[in-house]
């Protein structure tokens, strides 16, 4: 059960992190030029703050990658460095949605809201953590075992397909004047969504194997 639970909350946190990145990235568009989209324009007034959110986001999400890291490696500080990366997370996310549907003039905050309601559901998976029983057996900091690391690889390799896919699944709420703005950085989504499905292959052919490796013969 323990290794179930932190296969589930290593990958849920890689993917919320990698949304993040990819809502701050893709915010950059809006945050340097609003005035040249439609509807945009009333975020002029505001463009410091959409500068922060950008800003705010990377940031964030990087947090979130590293607190995966940590937790794979089974290190100490792993869960609470989730814990603040979700939190922050979420408290620069609800800020951003509402200016969304403040500022804008049809009183839409999508895609972001997707991206708020994943860190809300990542962040209950890990309180649910703290639950006495369940801390117990989840046990981050003592454990970095096969699972975690295929957590981990599994977590890349849904992020590489999210990155490289995120001109579909964001576009439709990323076209302005017949120009679909979630592919603007289409080669470097390309080199680093290839990188990280590589990665994340790798990770998990590697904890497959250790799991398949016969035990040392004891004398």
């Amino acid at each position: 059960m323990g290794k179930f639970l932190r296969f589930i909350g290593i990958l849920f946190l890689g993917l919320t992190s990698a949304l993040v990145i990819l809502s701050g990235v893709g915010t950059t568009c809006v945050a340097i030029n609003p005035t040249e989209y439609d509807g945009m324009e009333a975020i002029a007034q505001f463009q410091w703050l959409y500068l922060f959110y950008v800003l705010a986001f990377i940031v964030i999400g990087v947090m979130g990658i590293r607190a995966v890291v940590e937790l794979v490696r089974g290190k100490p500080n792993g869960y609470r460095d989730a814990l603040i990366a979700l939190i922050a997370g979420l408290v620069v996310g609800v800020i951003h949605m509402m200016t969304s549907r403040a500022l804008r003039e049809d009183g839409s905050s999508m895609p972001l809201d997707f991206i708020v309601y994943s860190i809300a559901i990542t962040l209950v998976i890990f309180l649910i953590f703290r639950i006495p029983g369940v801390r117990e057996k989840v046990d981050f900091e003592h454990h970095a075992d096969d699972s975690s690391e295929a957590a981990g690889g599994m977590a890349a390799i849904v992020s590489g397909f999210l990155v490289l896919s995120v001109q579909m699944w964001a576009g439709p709420t990323h076209i302005f004047d017949g120009v679909n703005l979630a592919d603007a950085f289409h080669p470097t989504m390309m080199v680093v969504g290839t990188l990280l499905l590589l990665f994340g292959v790798g990770m998990l052919a590697h904890s497959i194997l250790k799991m398949k490796a016969p035990l040392p013969a004891q004398n």
